[in-house]
């Protein structure tokens, strides 16, 4: 074990805090990573503060870490030092049900894999996130970065990236099909990116217009308010995927509406609150309804790869460990455009 800085949250109430915590030796299959930068999710504030279930303390967040490589095991292949490296919200699974074996990781039979922070690792030791210094991964889990993007802007895409880029994937976002994409926040803007890069024609739907000029910047084609009530009557029908990625309540028959025959919404937002329709909403157009959760390694590293082609990363403000509380809150008021990212150097 070797000590690395952190940043943790103690209790659900208490503010995150300068900490220190044990990081595993390097093991023959092991990747030793020297964060350099890791964002923060709006996940991250919930288990900190215990709003998924309850959380074990003290727990380091963070789960878009991305950093450079400065120790491999004797068996890694995968990977020499001085590489950038990433991990995602997962740091192993299984890999024996049929899902992993497929590649998608994130729907292990065995409880949906071990997440990066907050789950109990094969060693029976609690995982810690990337607020900290360096981590220590099996090389089936670390993923090989862009190098044409900034590396803070590459870390968010390890969960909001990849949270966006697979519904678009899945559903065939591209040349000749309408997409719209409700909210644009951190996860919206990547949606907005990704799929004007794939070719597809972009729509945002937002509560206002007040970040208009920054989702046409972003890529999009079209953009509205959905507190205006004839953007409904005037887009009924009109799209092939819509992938809401708010966690508000919303209107979902309302929503549905604006799909066209076999059109699909695609949650990737969580509220927190059950959601209703009604059935005939899907019935008479052939519609869907359906989530969509992060990515698998396989699809990941897909998606670090089209980010390195086309040159996208996230909006990101860089903040230093000692804002983390503050850009919490700011988090919760949507005061951030578009990811809060820590400069890890800043625990050193």
């Amino acid at each position: 074990m070797h000590t690395v800085n952190a940043y943790a949250a103690t209790s659900a109430t208490e503010p995150l805090s300068p900490t220190t915590i044990e990081r595993r030796e390097v093991g023959p299959r092991d990747v030793l990573i020297e964060i350099k930068y890791c964002g923060i999710c709006h996940s991250d504030i919930h288990h900190a503060r215990s709003e998924w279930g309850e959380q074990t303390y003290p727990v380091v967040p963070g789960h878009e870490i991305a950093g450079i490589v400065t120790a491999v095991g004797s068996e890694v292949t995968k990977f020499d030092v001085g590489d950038r490296a990433g991990v995602g919200c997962l740091v192993d699974s299984c890999r024996e049900c049929v899902n992993c074996r497929a590649g998608r990781e994130q729907y292990c039979v065995q409880g949906g894999g071990t997440l990066t922070f907050g789950s109990v690792d094969k060693d029976g030791r609690l995982t810690q996130g990337g607020y900290s210094t360096h981590i220590t991964v099996d090389q089936d889990f670390v993923l090989k970065l862009p190098r044409n993007v900034d590396l803070a802007q590459v870390a968010p895409l390890l969960c909001a990236g990849i949270t966006t880029y697979s519904p678009l994937r899945h559903w065939g976002a591209g040349p000749g099909k309408k997409v719209a994409v409700i909210g644009l926040g951190g996860l919206g803007h990547m949606a907005v990116k990704f799929a004007h890069a794939m070719g597809a024609e972009v729509t945002v739907l937002s509560q206002s217009l007040k970040k208009m000029d920054d989702g046409l910047r972003l890529g999009a084609d079209h953009y509205y308010a959905t507190s205006d009530p004839e953007t409904f009557e005037k887009l009924a029908g009109t799209f092939d995927l819509i992938v809401n990625t708010v966690s508000a309540k919303l209107d979902l028959d309302a929503y549905l509406g604006l799909l066209a025959v076999d059109g699909a919404l695609v949650n990737v937002g969580a509220p927190a609150e059950p959601l209703s329709l009604h059935v005939f909403s899907l019935l008479m157009k052939g519609r869907s309804f359906a989530g969509s959760l992060i990515g698998g390694l396989p699809e990941t590293q897909e998606m670090l790869d089209f980010c390195d082609e086309h040159g996208i990363g996230a909006e990101v403000e860089v903040i230093p460990a000692e804002k983390i509380n503050e850009a919490y809150d700011r988090v919760l008021a949507s005061d951030v455009r578009y990811r809060f990212v820590i400069d890890t150097t800043t625990l050193a």
